[in-house]
């Protein structure tokens, strides 16, 4: 295996993330060619092939999971010495990878980068957007650096650090502006929207309803918060959606917004990394400044 570089590994690694040649080409910031050369010429040195390539799609040979297996531990201790020269200058600098759940992303990450780029000018922030499970696997394969996620995530190789709380809301069709909410046990009788199946705030919803069991019949999902409410614009059932998406996905909505009675569904938005980071420091510094500024923009519905 004389020959086998860091740089075979992590291609490879961000290979075997993305199922996809073409994305994880662009993952690499390489082509889609120079990536499939290095990972020929990884396989050659192995004398064994790593991925079954199929038009459509790949999957990894049993060589290739046991590959990804063992090569995984190395990177991330690679990344841990990276991580613990950067810690040593002054402030953070360079590339930092940033995972951000997909009810969070479009309403807080482009206020985050823009107060990054003014309190850590020397950081190339690199967004990634996707749910909770994902990003806790990039983390503990250190793929991310840091993911702002619903608190807990309750890994004991994770550290949490709470950013903000924030109320979940009921978006009904506007023709029930004057109707109260209703309670979480009449919550369960209505044509309920709620996002597809992976998402966390999916089932902080049902947890609220007291629906976390089977999936009852008159659940409708979708695929954003956005597709939810128009649907809900449309007359086709209720959702809730967190508060720090209200005054984005209800302005062109034929909507009404209700706040619920006494201890109504919230969550905590926090941020993750690595115990084993040497960059916890400047990532908690990093945390200080993403509340300070959630705290700023904050704007309760009325």
């Amino acid at each position: 295996m004389i020959g086998v570089t860091l740089r075979h590994m992590r291609y490879f690694s961000a290979l075997a993330a993305h199922r996809h040649f073409g994305r994880a080409a662009e993952a690499c910031a390489i082509s889609q060619p120079a990536l499939s050369l290095q990972i020929k010429e990884l396989e050659e040195m192995l004398g064994a092939p790593l991925v079954e390539r199929h038009s459509r799609q790949m999957h990894l040979t049993t060589l290739g999971e046991d590959f990804l297996e063992r090569i995984q531990d190395i990177l991330v201790r690679v990344e841990d010495l990276e991580e613990l020269v950067r810690s040593a200058k002054n402030g953070l600098t360079g590339r930092l990878r940033l995972g951000v759940i997909p009810t969070v992303a479009p309403y807080l990450l482009p206020s985050v980068i823009k107060a990054m780029a003014q309190s850590f000018p020397d950081v190339d922030v690199q967004p990634r957007e996707s749910v909770t499970q994902s990003l806790v696997e990039s983390l503990l394969t250190s793929q991310l650096d840091i993911a702002i996620v619903a608190l807990p995530i309750s890994d004991p190789a994770l550290r949490e650090f709470a950013l903000f709380d924030e109320a979940f809301y009921l978006v009904r069709p506007r023709s029930e502006e004057n109707t109260p909410p209703p309670s979480p046990a009449r919550l369960e009788t209505m044509r309920l929207l709620l996002l597809e199946e992976g998402h966390c705030f999916r089932d902080q919803a049902l947890s609220f309803c007291d629906m976390s069991g089977a999936r009852p019949k008159h659940i409708m999902e979708g695929s954003s918060l956005s597709t939810l409410v128009q649907m809900v614009g449309a007359g086709i059932g209720a959702t809730l959606i967190p508060e720090m998406a209200l005054q984005f996905e209800t302005r062109t909505a034929d909507v009404c917004v209700s706040r619920f009675d006494g201890d109504g569904p919230h969550r905590t938005i926090g941020m993750i990394w690595r115990k084993a980071s040497p960059l916890g420091t400047q990532f908690m510094n990093i945390g200080a400044t993403i509340r300070t500024l959630a705290k700023a923009q904050s704007n309760p519905a009325a």
